[in-house]
């Protein structure tokens, strides 16, 4: 297990400087590398939304924790789904607002409590959405109130399991019809199995951290 390394200083270092993404080139398919999602753009819609969310790295004893929900089952997209807080730019709205408004109406965190590192590249989704992740740290001392209607729970990963290679599950994955299948990762965590975008996203961020097939 990778134990001594400084994740917060590396994440500051390695995030130092980043802006938002919009360069038509410059995002990424969840959990892959920048040739396969080359490959398999063509079978992403046309229109893309922007979005944006709060990748939220708890600070407690000088340790990081994921921060994720799991969103109510009554929604009518990615009911049940662990994610992270997030949602639709207003007009005008930077990615970093949004993200933060999000987080704020969704499981009451206060922006007071976020400091920001940085941003990953865009993460593009099959329903038609580009994500900015804004990843930031969370001081201790925060409460929470979560928006029923949106969110089930909420729980909290250490990341130092989340950057644990063993606990990577890979399996295949056909993300469209007529594309070829491709190797992703499921984090499985007690009763929670993190996939998806959202270990994506956590994915990107280990491999800009680890430089293992860095994006």
């Amino acid at each position: 297990m990778i134990a001594a390394i400084d994740w917060k200083t590396r994440i500051i270092e390695r995030l130092a400087g980043s802006e938002p993404r919009h360069a038509a080139a410059d995002w990424l398919l969840p959990g892959l590398s920048l040739e396969q999602t080359h490959a398999l753009s063509r079978f992403l819609p046309q229109t893309l939304l922007a979005a944006a969310v709060l990748v939220p790295l708890v600070e407690r004893a000088g340790r990081l924790s994921v921060l994720l929900t799991q969103r109510a089952v009554e929604l009518k997209s990615h009911a049940g789904q662990i994610s992270f807080p997030g949602g639709r730019l207003e007009t005008d709205e930077s990615p970093l607002a949004a993200a933060l408004r999000e987080a704020r109406e969704e499981i009451g965190l206060d922006p007071s409590f976020v400091s920001v590192a940085g941003y990953l590249p865009d993460h593009v989704l099959l329903s038609g959405f580009r994500v900015t992740p804004v990843v930031g740290f969370v001081r201790s001392g925060f409460e929470l109130s979560l928006a029923s209607n949106e969110v089930q729970d909420t729980f909290e990963v250490p990341l130092s399991y989340v950057f644990e290679p063993a606990n990577h599950r890979p399996r295949l994955r056909r993300l469209a019809e007529g594309a070829a299948e491709v190797e992703l990762c499921d984090i499985p965590f007690g009763n929670h199995n993190i996939w998806g975008a959202t270990a994506g996203m956590l994915i990107t961020l280990y491999r800009l951290c680890t430089r293992e097939a860095p994006p």
